[in-house]
């Protein structure tokens, strides 16, 4: 744990007031760091994911003697240096190959991370897919298909949906154009069996065209564009519930306040709720037919007698007739 350091002047005051918690924060930084070992696959993705996360990016070249799971203190150092909310850190060796380990900080201080080992067999990089890519700082969509990532209790795959949400989080938009929307990620999963090995996370991204489809919507279809990557989990380590509460805490006067009956569903539609009162049903206005108001001098009686003398005569006639009023 990092101690908390007094600002020795102004300057630093500032400096330190610009790295503190604030109501709106900054864009989320993700710093790209390798360990005293890495291959030629981890090169190639981590190139590949800087290149869907830019320009929020930061990238070291040197080596690292770090081991996250053993001792944090140096990545939380990078973390408060480089104003960086999430590393990603590559290692290679012969027990875990091709190690990918994505690292989430609150305050600057670990708050949870997650090893992804890259099958290489699977692997293909943005280059060897002959296409357009999206424009740098374009939001990306993205779909998770699969129960594993809907799991209520918390397990690695509900923690590697938050910390890739996280991940290609660019901005906060008010406003969508649809002409941003240029592509979209998709994540997905098998379901976990008893006694077979965890799934793998499959990772693809496909680039979005719309074309004429001779009707007032345009006819949408998707060409992938890489990476292609497929994950085996790895080694995590969970939030603690105390540090999870603090980062999850929101400042008075950022939600919005409730009205009374009216509330959001997930799609962002308002919905209301109204009580109506107890109604008097033998007070309600019926539509009024003419066949149902009562004539003058008697003249529904005589109506009455000729249809009862046509319902006799067509009881003696097989030949069905209708009957008149």
């Amino acid at each position: 744990m990092l101690r908390q350091v007094q600002p020795k002047n102004a300057r630093a005051k500032r400096e330190m007031e610009k790295r503190a918690p604030h109501e709106h924060e900054n864009p989320k930084t993700t710093l790209f760091l390798t360990g005293t070992k890495t291959s030629q696959i981890l090169i190639l993705a981590t190139r590949d994911l800087a290149r869907l996360k830019r320009p929020f990016v930061e990238k070291f070249t040197k080596k690292n003697d770090v081991h996250p799971f053993e001792d944090a203190s140096s990545l939380e150092f990078f973390s408060l240096k480089n104003d960086a909310s999430i590393l990603a850190f590559s290692i290679h060796s012969k027990k875990r190959p091709h190690c990918l380990t994505l690292i989430r900080t609150f305050d600057h201080k670990v708050l949870d991370m997650l090893e992804l080992h890259i099958n290489p067999d699977t692997y293909r990089e943005m280059q060897q897919f002959k296409n357009m890519k999206p424009m740098v700082g374009l939001k990306p969509m993205i779909a998770f298909h699969g129960t594993a990532f809907e799991n209520p209790n918390q397990t690695k795959y509900t923690l590697a949906k938050s910390l890739f949400l996280d991940f290609f989080k660019i901005e906060d938009a008010k406003a969508v154009d649809a002409a941003g929307l240029q592509y979209i990620i998709s994540i997905s999963a098998e379901e976990e069996e008893e006694g077979l090995p965890a799934p793998k996370i499959h990772l693809r991204a496909y680039l979005i065209k719309t074309k004429q489809s001779g009707q007032k919507l345009p006819r949408v279809e998707v060409e992938e564009m890489g990476p292609r990557l497929d994950f085996t989990v790895g080694r995590e380590k969970f939030a603690d519930d105390d540090m999870w509460k603090e980062a999850m805490k929101k400042p008075k006067g950022a939600e919005p306040k409730t009205k009374k009956n009216i509330d959001m569903d997930i799609m962002g539609d308002k919905i209301g709720r109204v009580h109506v009162g107890k109604q008097d049903f033998s007070a309600l206005q019926t539509r009024k037919m003419k066949g149902l108001k009562r004539g003058r001098d008697g003249s529904d009686e005589d109506e009455e007698t000729i249809v009862e003398a046509e319902l006799f005569e067509d009881e003696d006639d097989p030949s069905p007739k209708r009957s008149r009023i």
